[in-house]
């Protein structure tokens, strides 16, 4: 927290510093998955304006805000968190980097890491050097993600690693794996699981794409195959992975419903994406229900909002992140309904006059299973958040 006064300076000498190193292409607005700077190892810049984009905003912490300076971030208050993303806003700049290490393991090892653990992964994170995925999911084990059989034997030094995981996001572009691994076969479902970290270059991994209705492949299955796992790699307490997966969950669940302001155009208003097709404006229905989608974004990006407050508090979203990744899902779903609808037949074209619109609409299909499905997330908001009998 700062006073008046400090907030005031603070963000005068962010929006100057905004405007001195932001290069000019990065300010499109664009935050779509074709556009997002993911890093890692093997990441290839689109530009040279990317590339120092990312530079000059890992060195002053810029692309982790909150985190604390020595594990790269820029240590900012949550009052100049919101200063930051206003300021930010105001010049349309792209994100400088996304990525699972920022959503979902940067809270977890914060959490639960040891303070080298947090030395070693969180400013290669910030930075953009290494690229995590998370390896959950299994053939047995979607939406019963407690029931994984992917199994770790203690071998004194190590664990041993062997089973299968899919639906594993961009696996096949991944440094490193965070996975949940069954560590004690005799222990009930939820109390024998470890969370465990692993380098994909290790001998034994093994990734295949799967191709998707949209043409894309960012989901692999992820073969493991006597892979050794050193015990310094396990993040919290031997068998008690499922905190930890809890925790993490609730931050991907909030990063996903993101996705109805974000994915859906960029970040862009969706009169400004209409506006740009023949006739998307003039049509009154259509018109009615973009502006009924931008309420409701509006609504849940403040709702948001306020839960990051509670979590400054000290209470965090909880199993209310189930509500906001489902209404964020949703909508994000029908603004690219009403984007098909009003580009038309040129919206049906892959790649066509309007870019890759069908395979976009296609994706959003996916937004509503992935970290768990619309349904389960109204089946915890009832049960857990509004307490009604099962």
């Amino acid at each position: 927290m700062g006073t008046t006064g400090d907030l005031a300076t603070f963000r005068v000498e962010l929006r100057k510093w905004l405007e001195a190193n932001c290069p000019a292409e990065m300010r499109d607005g664009l935050n779509t998955e074709n556009t997002i700077c993911w890093g890692g190892s093997r990441w290839q810049f689109s530009s040279d304006a990317q590339r120092q984009w990312l530079e000059r905003a890992a060195a002053k912490g810029y692309t982790v805000p909150t985190w604390p300076v020595e594990y790269g971030g820029a240590g900012l208050s949550r009052d100049q968190e919101k200063i930051f993303h206003e300021e930010m806003a105001a010049i349309n700049a792209r994100s400088p980097l996304q990525s699972f290490g920022i959503w979902m393991l940067g809270p977890a090892l914060l959490h639960f890491g040891s303070h080298e653990q947090k030395l070693k992964y969180l400013p290669s994170i910030a930075r953009g050097e290494v690229r995590w995925c998370q390896g959950y999911s299994e053939p047995g084990a979607g939406s019963d993600l407690a029931s994984v059989q992917t199994r770790g034997e203690d071998k004194g030094d190590h664990w041993l690693v062997n089973g299968q995981k899919i639906w594993t996001s961009y696996a096949d572009k991944a440094d490193w794996i965070f996975a949940l691994i069954r560590t004690d076969r005799e222990a009930p479902k939820h109390k024998g699981i470890s969370f465990l970290l692993m380098d994909m270059t290790d001998p034994g991994i093994e990734t295949r794409p799967i191709k998707l209705i949209s043409g894309a492949s960012p989901f692999c299955e992820t073969f493991f195959t006597d892979v050794k796992v050193p015990k310094n790699q396990i993040v919290g307490d031997e068998n008690r992975g499922w905190d930890v997966a809890k925790y993490l969950l609730t931050h991907e669940r909030e990063m996903i419903s993101g996705g109805a302001g974000g994915l859906a155009g960029g970040g862009r208003a969706l009169g400004a994406i209409l506006a740009e097709m023949q006739g998307g404006l003039t049509e009154p229905i259509l018109r009615s229900d973009a502006m009924r989608c931008e309420i409701d974004a509006l609504a849940i990006g403040l709702t948001l909002e306020r839960y990051k407050d509670q979590a400054e508090a000290g209470s965090g979203a909880g199993d209310a992140s189930a509500m906001l990744k489902y209404m964020g899902t949703e909508l994000n779903k029908k603004r690219h309904e009403l984007i098909m609808a009003a580009g038309g037949s040129d919206a049906l074209e892959w790649n066509g006059p309007l870019g890759n619109r069908a395979g976009d609409w296609l994706r959003t299909k996916a937004n509503s299973i992935e970290g768990g499905t619309s349904e389960v997330m109204l089946s915890i908001v009832s049960r857990r958040v509004l307490g009604l009998p099962g």
